[in-house]
């Protein structure tokens, strides 16, 4: 028997493959907040981590589309899928902090800047120009800036770069 369409299911989602230091949470958190569900994603060892909470066909869509239109530099390998017992969560989905537990993971390459990147480069009105480091969640370095894993900015070289407030805001968001 199926849940009618109005009653909330949950379901454990694990992605692996290069799913770390591409944008991938951000992504998902786009994704769940464009579908109206409930939830959070994480970086684990392995990969990534979501659970998500909302109407059967909001989640049916989630799914479809998570594998479908990941980010340019991800590479999906696998997804897990598994059913949980409703939580009752509000409306919100987060980015939860990275899960440090043992495991392994693919970290992706280095890879040239984006033409994005390049035209804030260039622009003496933005507040990147000319900025040395300039780089976002589709293009710059990865494999040469990590230092452990999960990737979080915390384990690259860049952890010893402040960020300013803007930048704060922009990656915490």
């Amino acid at each position: 028997m199926t849940a009618p369409a109005t009653q909330a299911v949950r379901r454990r989602v694990t992605v692996r493959g290069t799913v770390q230091g591409v944008g991938f949470r951000p992504f998902v958190h786009r994704l769940a907040t464009d579908l109206a569900l409930a939830g959070f994603v994480s970086n684990t060892a392995s990969g990534v981590l979501i659970e998500v909470e909302g109407p059967p066909q909001g989640i049916a869509d989630f799914c479809d589309r998570l594998a479908q239109e990941p980010p340019p530099l991800a590479t999906v390998t696998g997804v897990g899928f598994e059913d949980l017992p409703v939580s009752g969560a509000d409306d919100t989905f987060g980015i939860r902090s990275t899960d440090r537990s043992p495991g392994r993971t693919l970290l992706p390459p280095d890879t040239a800047t984006c033409p994005d990147c390049l035209r804030e480069l260039a622009d003496p009105a933005d507040r990147r120009h000319r900025h040395p480091f300039v780089t976002c969640t589709h293009c710059g370095p990865r494999f040469t800036i990590a230092t452990d894993m999960p990737y979080d900015r915390a384990v690259t070289t860049m952890a010893g770069f402040p960020m300013c407030a803007d930048c704060g805001r922009e990656y915490g968001d």
